[in-house]
């Protein structure tokens, strides 16, 4: 598997955001280690990825993503000195970091990067003292850092151009959105902008206009919903109608020197720590934080993935990491030269936990999912990738038929034959086979009929030539072999 780092992902610091990191790293496929002095650490690190697992897991876990390929060690030397790069996690005193950062320093090799998790302290701030000041960067997260792709990615006055790239690769290839903060500035760029929400909702709760309750619903059932997709500066591009931005400052823009709101932040005094306390109690409904965090978890996927269709924000990050792991572990496109196995294995994942129905067995639309999920691995082996569909080909299923032999639950591993029975200009034929990883067992089979589809043009095309070449090829191999005895559609052979 090609990685942006080639060794293990380096974890100082265990709490919530680094064990986050490790969660996140260990679901790309990543060895992790870890240095977290706390006592009980190890167990609570564990628990903490045991309850993430099931949400990255319905994101799409890669070939080698395994929760215990994780190492537990004694001293920042050893993380240090095994790892292709180092996240600091230890909590927010300047102090503290500064004396993990310049351990981790004097022992790693010049060319690991060591960045810090760091929510506001600046990285000039950090480099003080280091032996290569030019390798440390910020890599702020945001909570839960195993779900939400952004991580602000800030340099310090002695971080090198080398280094910041490198720290946006790497986060790339966990999956998350590297964003660039151009200027080093105290809080960074989304921080600032959530204490500026922060400090108003302290002020109307102080005030007693409102409770914790309903200025979160002020927000959940209106602009939080805009904002899964779109920032607010888009938004008030749209509210400015035909004339965007320039229209809505004209309408509007007078109104920002009425004194709506206060950029100071109250005093927080007894009274007002106690309201917010007794807020948030009220709304967590005698829920735990564990369970909290699991309804959150569950929310942000199912969010994630309706806009994965849009590609707009994090839905663009889905798109990208499932099409970077399906595949991986097998061939992901064909090359001349090769020689097609017979069956095609192009496939392999879990069944995940949104699954299964209430006796914890795979769904009827998830065996269809999981079997279209095996034809665009075949697609992709015969040059039908982003590319190929960007201009404007594709293959649609015009005919399907599924037969079960033995149910499949959460967690439970399996991989995917492929078979292809024909195929002509317009029309493909393949015969998909499930089996249980492990056993070995054969789970379901699935015959698929498609069509090649010009797009634009909404009407059945010839398929181009490179997919047409491989298709060639591979039924040399499969053309030599009975069709399963289960097959019930036809398709005129090639040639």
């Amino acid at each position: 598997m090609d990685r942006a780092i080639p060794g293990p992902f380096g974890i100082l610091g265990g709490g919530v955001i680094g064990a986050g990191w490790a969660t996140r790293a260990l679901a790309r496929g990543y060895e992790v280690v870890v240095f977290d002095p706390q006592p009980g650490a190890t167990d609570r690190i564990c628990s903490a990825i045991d309850r993430a697992w099931p949400s990255v897991r319905k994101l799409g876990l890669y070939p080698e993503a395994d929760p215990t390929r994780i190492t537990f060690v004694d001293s920042v030397d050893e993380v240090a000195s095994s790892a292709a790069f180092l996240q600091e996690s230890v909590p927010e005193i300047l102090d503290v970091k500064r004396q993990v950062l310049g351990a981790a320093d004097a022992i790693a090799p010049a060319e690991v990067v060591i960045a810090s998790s760091t929510s506001g302290l600046l990285p000039s701030a950090l480099q003080a003292g280091m032996r290569c000041p030019e390798r440390l960067v910020v890599g702020h997260p945001f909570n839960p850092v195993y779900l939400l792709p952004l991580v602000e990615v800030v340099g310090g006055a002695d971080t090198s151009g080398a280094t910041l790239e490198a720290a946006e690769a790497c986060y790339r290839d966990l999956d998350m959105y590297p964003l660039r903060v151009r200027n080093e500035i105290d809080g960074f760029l989304s921080d600032r902008l959530m204490e500026a929400m922060w400090r108003e909702t302290l002020h109307l709760v102080a005030d007693g206009v409102a409770t914790t309750g309903e200025l979160d619903d002020a927000i959940t059932y209106g602009p939080g919903l805009r904002w899964a997709l779109m920032g607010t500066n888009l938004t008030f591009h749209l509210a400015g109608g035909e004339g965007g931005m320039r229209r809505m400052l004209e309408q509007f823009g007078p109104a920002l020197e009425w004194p709506w709101s206060k950029l100071t932040a109250p005093e927080l005094t007894a009274e007002l720590i106690d309201s917010m306390v007794e807020g948030t109690s009220a709304q967590a409904a005698g829920r735990s934080i564990e369970e909290l965090e699991r309804l959150r978890d569950q929310a942000l996927v199912a969010v994630m993935y309706a806009l994965r269709e849009s590609k707009l924000a994090a839905g663009e990050i889905v798109n990208l990491r499932e099409s970077r792991s399906l595949g991986q572990g097998a061939p992901q496109r064909w090359e001349p030269g090769e020689e097609p196995a017979m069956p095609l294995e192009l496939y392999r994942c879990r069944v995940a936990p949104d699954w299964v129905d209430y006796n914890d067995h795979m769904t009827e639309s998830a065996y269809l999912l999981a079997f279209g999920w095996a034809s665009d691995a075949v697609f992709r082996y015969i040059g039908i990738d982003e590319g190929y569909r960007a201009a404007g080909g594709s293959f649609y299923t015009v005919e399907s038929h599924i037969r079960y032999f033995r149910e499949a639950s959460t967690g439970e591993p399996l991989r995917f034959t492929t078979q292809l029975l024909g195929h002509d200009a317009k029309r493909l034929h393949i015969f998909h086979s499930m089996f249980h990883s492990d056993s070995d067992e054969l789970l379901s089979t699935n015959e698929q009929m498609l069509v090649h589809v010009h797009k634009a043009e909404g009407r059945s095309s010839p398929t181009l030539e490179w997919p047409r070449r491989v298709l060639d090829r591979i039924w040399e191999a499969h053309g030599r072999v009975p069709a399963p005895a289960d097959v019930v559609m036809s398709l005129p052979t090639p040639g």
